[in-house]
């Protein structure tokens, strides 16, 4: 035997388990089968951490109901303890993405927790005869309850920061929609000049389809508070003592600090991904509007002399290896891509959820791990647009009037003194000739210059 391993065994035989590992031997051989995405569960701290609360709500459980010693619950919940506090995520190893509806995650978790509560109670890594990852720490419980709990927890526990992020990208806009809000300038339909409109009016509008998401995430996220903790296998309860669904969830909520519901029907609880697919739908609903936003201020600043140049998003870095003083807009740019990320994570949740037979969906780790990165990906790319480019957006406001004199909008203010038909040969002419509205108003001998100037600055803009 190699003396950097141990030897553990299961029902497939002997398996060497590397000899400092407080993981097992379901989890080594689950390293060998599932190398993937090469993301590990201790990639997402958030899904450890849930892992630990579930499996602590469960020892006190079981203590209460006399299926664990008082030394084997207290080795148990200290364990627990230490994982939540962070300490040994090193060795939640497996990959996110994995065979077996997550049994492999669960069994990871329950071989760390043993062998931490054994060395606690003073024996070595792998002497499951004082206390077992199976019989001990998965007692009253199947991997079918715990993992898609634990999911939920994990998902829960990000949406403050998701919310958050959505209100400091909707207040930066709102910042700098009050910096803008006398700038006249052209606002456009179908890419072609259409009415006039504040720059201000533009961003503020930008505010409020960031910030009215933000309530969706929060109603729609109660969906993930009804769990089937207690349900083991496929929702019938079997191996748990009575009222086991009931009391662990109580002790759960306890945990997190927020009250869980147990599902009504533990069967259908155990095989619908439902909740993940609406939040999903909600997270791609966000990256649409996002991505959309994006591409405005792409147009927006475009040119910087032969585009809109509108407005300047601030450089943040050069933006060619070839051309001089080019510089791209990378922070929209890199949010459009996480949009387009996260709307595939969405047909993934979507097919996964659909994917699900009889009692149980073992595609349950594609959609937790697709949830998750959607979450992280979108508080980071909201946190660069607000801080590395919303923030320090400046507007070209000479730009924006030449533009606005130069198009045919202006006649469009017109059209109550004057008239559609009058209106619009003062837009054709300027269109024509190239020369502004007023200019082309006058030269019809309809309105003076000044009139036309004194019309327009006096108009309710929207």
């Amino acid at each position: 035997m190699n003396e950097q391993y141990r030897i553990e065994h299961d029902s497939l035989g002997e398996f060497q388990v590397p000899k400092d590992a407080y993981y097992g031997v379901h989890t080594a051989r689950a390293v060998q089968n599932f190398t993937i995405t090469g993301i590990p569960l201790h990639h997402f701290p958030e899904l450890v951490v849930s892992l630990a609360r579930v499996k602590k709500a469960c020892a006190l459980t079981n203590f209460e109901s006399k299926l664990l010693t008082d030394i084997q619950a207290n080795a148990i919940i200290e364990a627990c303890d230490d994982i939540i506090e962070g300490e040994y995520h090193d060795q939640f190893v497996v990959d996110m993405m994995q065979g077996g509806a997550g049994t492999s995650t669960n069994m990871n978790t329950n071989e760390v927790i043993a062998n931490l509560a054994l060395e606690k109670m003073g024996f070595a890594k792998g002497d499951y005869t004082h206390l077992h990852p199976n019989d001990h720490v998965n007692c009253s419980q199947s991997t079918n309850d715990v993992y898609p709990t634990s999911a939920r927890i994990a998902v829960l526990s990000k949406c403050k920061e998701l919310t958050d992020q959505q209100l400091e990208l909707s207040a930066a806009f709102k910042e700098r929609a009050e910096k803008f809000s006398t700038i006249l300038k052209v606002g456009r339909t179908q890419l072609q000049d259409a009415v006039p409109i504040t720059l201000g009016s533009e961003f503020a509008a930008y505010a409020v389809t960031i910030e009215e998401d933000v309530e969706r995430v929060e109603q729609l996220s109660q969906l993930l508070k009804e769990i089937n903790l207690g349900g083991t296998a496929i929702g019938t309860c079997i191996n748990t003592p009575p009222h086991f669904s009931y009391k662990a969830v109580r002790h759960l909520s306890e945990l997190v600090g927020y009250e869980l519901i147990p599902a009504a029907n533990l069967i259908e609880a155990s095989s619908d991904m439902g909740a993940f697919v609406t939040f999903s739908g909600t997270l791609r609903r966000i990256s649409v509007k996002l991505s959309k936003i994006c591409n405005d201020l792409r147009l927006l600043s475009s040119g910087p002399c032969a585009g809109f140049g509108e407005i300047s998003l601030p450089p943040v870095q050069a933006g060619s290896s070839i051309m001089p003083g080019k510089v791209n807009p990378v922070i929209p740019e890199v949010v459009n891509q996480v949009a387009f990320q996260v709307i595939g994570h969405d047909v993934t949740v979507t097919m996964a959820a659909e994917a699900g037979q009889l009692q149980l969906n073992v595609m349950e780790p594609v959609i937790i791990l697709n949830v998750l990165q959607s979450v992280h990906m979108l508080v980071n790319a909201m946190r660069a647009l607000a801080t590395k480019c919303v923030n320090g957006i400046t507007a070209n406001e000479e730009r924006c009037t030449e533009l606005l004199h130069h198009s045919s909008v202006m006649a469009t203010a017109l059209v109550p003194i004057i008239g559609y038909e009058k209106a619009a040969d003062i837009a054709k002419l300027s269109l024509k000739e190239r020369i502004p509205v007023a200019k082309a108003a006058a030269q019809l001998g309809i309105m003076t210059e000044e009139d036309v100037y004194e019309t327009f600055n006096t108009c309710h803009l929207a």
